[in-house]
């Protein structure tokens, strides 16, 4: 069978898992950004306190993803948890380090500006020091989903949702017919995916960033 005649055949369930598999990086992400972000404004006025956050997310990259969900399973179970407390993990770092870097960035004079004309902390933060440090706090969510986008796959190994499912099932039955078209079908599938997130963040930026302050 060619390729089309497989993505023919197979398209509603292709469809399924991609819907998935996007649903789940799409959850995960907004997890670790709302996580990465708190992080980010605990951590970032301490040299210390910011080193640490930086290091200790940066520490689960080096555990690999197929590792650590398979040390997830005992302790939650197969399926949706074991997925979603990875890719939580995985996404932190881009977000806890470019919210760190985007808030020190800000410059003091804005701040003490604000300061001065009688603002509260929490108006500070919201109104001066997070809408200027949004732009690498974005670029920093923009990396972190096309990282998930790919670990996302090796949720198939404990029967997570997604595209990985048809990269496994192909690479499981290797030599057969249609074992290739599988494995093509969840990689390609994937890639449009994180296309299409990008272009979405993109476009978000171009909504959320004044002019004045774009790269």
């Amino acid at each position: 069978m060619s390729f089309w005649s497989y993505l023919s055949a197979r398209h509603e369930q292709l469809l399924t898992d991609a819907f998935q598999h996007a649903s789940a990086v799409f959850q995960c992400m907004v997890i670790a950004t709302a996580l990465g972000i708190a992080i980010g404004l605990v951590s970032y006025r301490s040299t210390w306190g910011g080193h640490l956050a930086i290091t200790s997310t940066a520490t689960m990259l080096t555990i690999p993803s197929l590792a650590l969900i398979g040390l997830l399973i005992p302790l939650v179970g197969l399926g949706v948890p074991p997925t979603v407390i990875a890719l939580t993990l995985y996404g932190l770092l881009p977000v806890v380090r470019n919210s760190i870097v985007g808030l020190r960035g800000v410059d003091p004079a804005l701040v003490d500006a604000a300061k001065g004309i009688g603002m509260s902390r929490s108006a500070q933060l919201l109104r001066v020091e997070l809408p200027l440090a949004w732009p690498p706090i974005l670029t920093g969510i923009r990396v972190a989903t096309q990282m998930l986008m790919g670990i996302a796959a090796i949720a198939a190994y404990a029967s997570g949702p997604g595209l990985g499912n048809e990269i496994f099932r192909g690479i499981a039955s290797l030599g057969s017919a249609n074992a290739l078209n599988q494995v093509l079908a969840g990689t390609i599938g994937i890639v449009i995916l994180a296309l299409l997130f990008d272009s979405a963040y993109v476009l978000l930026g171009r909504l959320t960033i004044p002019r004045g302050i774009r790269v």
